[in-house]
């Protein structure tokens, strides 16, 4: 898949990132009551992942609770009791700012999870090869990068998944890791049960920025400022490998994360492997 269209599929899911950028605890409430809808309910119907942040420096609230994840194996939230961090990466396409990413992850003996697509397999085998070598995880993000939601059949839901699997597999010489990202965010309760029943485990994230519009990259000023102001312990952090603002800045975010007393944790230690 080319670039454009991942730009293009990046524009799908601009609601959904400026609701995770802007929205407030009280505007997820007052949705979910005019819903008239239990927890559960929202749960099962088909969604855009967001977030809602009430104070500076805590976690914020999902579309779905820790709990209700749980039941699926799905998470966006580690121990908010520590000040630990999760780094994950979705990986659509290959412009140049991986290969800084990853040199900053390196000084700073940061071990990161990388959401890739069958595209980027496809392009990109030297840098996945180089994710592996220095001790990243390359996690499952299917390999169209459709919206999963909309697809209700376990067999079409495996097919996009192992299809990466084997890529992977046919690239590295390993089995992938089963860990599991839907696409824009989009999910409903049967697709996380899909998962579920192939072995995997979903992650969404608690702590992001709209960092994907290579049309329009945030200044460093203002990639600070959302960074900074909503980092909390146990996040886990979603920023995009396509992003020249991510590439240029990831050191000195790392920096100024560890000065705050953070460190930085995988996904195994996340969910207790």
């Amino acid at each position: 898949m080319k670039p454009k269209i991942f730009r293009a599929l990046g524009i799908l899911a601009l609601f959904g990132a400026c609701f995770l950028a802007g929205a407030t605890v009280a505007e997820i409430g007052n949705v979910r009551a005019k819903q008239s809808v239990s927890s559960e309910s929202v749960l099962a119907e088909s969604q855009n992942w967001g977030l809602g942040f009430s104070e500076s420096g805590k976690p914020p609230t999902g579309m779905a609770t820790v709990e209700e994840l749980a039941k699926y194996n799905a998470y966006f939230l580690g121990d908010t009791t520590q000040k630990k961090l999760y780094l994950t990466f979705d990986a659509g396409y290959e412009n140049g700012n991986t290969e800084p990413i990853l040199e900053a992850l390196k000084k700073h003996n940061v071990k990161a999870t990388f959401f890739v697509v069958g595209h980027y397999l496809e392009t990109a085998s030297d840098l996945v090869c180089r994710m592996v070598e220095e001790g990243h995880t390359v996690g499952n993000h299917t390999y169209h990068h459709y919206d999963m939601s909309k697809i209700s059949d376990q067999a079409s839901f495996e097919s996009e998944i192992k299809s990466v699997e084997d890529k992977y597999k046919e690239i590295t010489g390993q089995e992938m890791v089963k860990y599991y990202r839907p696409p824009q965010g989009k999910y409903s309760t049967q697709n996380l049960e899909m998962a579920k029943n192939l072995g995997y485990h979903t992650f969404f994230w608690s702590l992001a920025y709209v960092d994907w519009n290579q049309d329009a990259q945030p200044t460093h000023e203002e990639a600070f400022e959302k960074l900074m102001s909503r980092v909390h312990p146990g996040a886990v952090v979603l920023l995009h490998n396509t992003s020249s603002t991510n590439g240029e800045i990831l050191d000195e975010l790392l920096t100024k994360w560890e000065k705050e007393g953070y460190t930085f944790g995988t996904l195994d230690e996340l969910i207790g492997k």
